[in-house]
């Protein structure tokens, strides 16, 4: 029997699992924050329905009570969690097996040591520091019907180093001794349909084989490209946003053993050279014909 899918946050990296798994399930439903999202969206296989993290349209309770499966990609704000504040009670009333997707910046910086799930986390009023809040919030509602996929940096289709580099939006900044595990959307899909299906509740990282510096992803895309890569710029000086900066705050070489080993995924893209290379070899980063 085909199950009943409801999405939290219709964003890039579900938007691809249900493209890939729509045929699964019996019925998809899901929010977006406004009406221009609702209608761009108006010709996938869902129901959509609006939520803006304070507002809801009434007609969610029905396919939310009723899923077997409940996906959540919406972040938390300062207040706290928007989906639990609105819905927590029908979750906790649910059966559904929930897959709740956060981040590796969750963890402490460990000076670019190997960390696996059990590293320290953040504990501050930071974004890092409410998304670890937020997964703590999830495993009291949802205890063992919770499986939480701490995700790297994304990247695939139009969201690579090749349209940065062609919107001549790419940097490459320089932090000495500073890396990061990247994950191709593709591998997301696959994590969340192994998490899904698993037993049990759990926490796991959903990374790549490879941490790497990141002016490194944007001079090998460059080079695919035949363009010359941006100037290096140095972390202190370069003008960043205090949002682009705060992704510099830990430098870690983070662990998918547990990935492998308990859910069953062997990645398609274990480093950024293979997933560009398939980006490239699709066609990403060259001028239409």
């Amino acid at each position: 029997m085909r199950k009943r899918l409801f999405v939290f946050g219709l964003g890039y990296s579900c938007l691809h699992f249900i493209r890939a798994h729509a045929a699964e399930f019996a019925e998809i439903g899901g929010t977006v924050r406004t009406d221009e999202r609702r209608a761009a969206l108006a010709n996938e296989p869902l129901d959509l329905f609006l939520f803006d993290g304070t507002h809801a349209d009434l007609e969610i309770d029905q396919p939310l009570t009723s899923a077997d499966l409940i996906l959540v990609s919406v972040p938390p704000g300062s207040a706290g969690d928007p989906v639990l504040a609105h819905f927590g009670d029908r979750i906790t009333a649910s059966k559904a097996r929930v897959v709740y997707l956060s981040t590796v910046g969750v963890y402490a910086d460990h000076g670019g040591a190997w960390i696996d799930e059990t590293a320290t986390i953040i504990h501050d009023d930071t974004r890092r520091g409410l998304r670890a809040r937020a997964e703590i919030a999830w495993q009291s509602t949802c205890g063992d019907r919770l499986r939480i996929l701490r995700l790297a940096g994304i990247y695939g289709p139009g969201r690579n180093a090749f349209v940065n580099l062609a919107a001549s939006r790419a940097h490459r900044i320089v932090k000495p001794g500073q890396v990061f595990n990247r994950i191709h959307v593709d591998d997301i899909v696959q994590a969340v349909a192994a998490a899904a299906d698993h037993p049990r509740g759990g926490i796991w990282n959903v990374c790549d084989d490879e941490p790497a510096p990141p002016q490194d992803v944007v001079t090998y895309a460059a080079r695919l490209m035949d363009v010359l890569p941006p100037p290096e710029q140095d972390f202190d000086t370069a003008d960043l946003s205090p949002m682009a900066r705060s992704f510099y705050a830990s430098s870690n070489r983070i662990s998918n053993a547990r990935l492998k080993a308990e859910l069953g995924v062997h990645l398609l893209h274990p480093n950024y050279h293979s997933g560009l290379d398939a980006l490239w070899n699709d066609g990403e980063g060259r001028p239409l014909p």
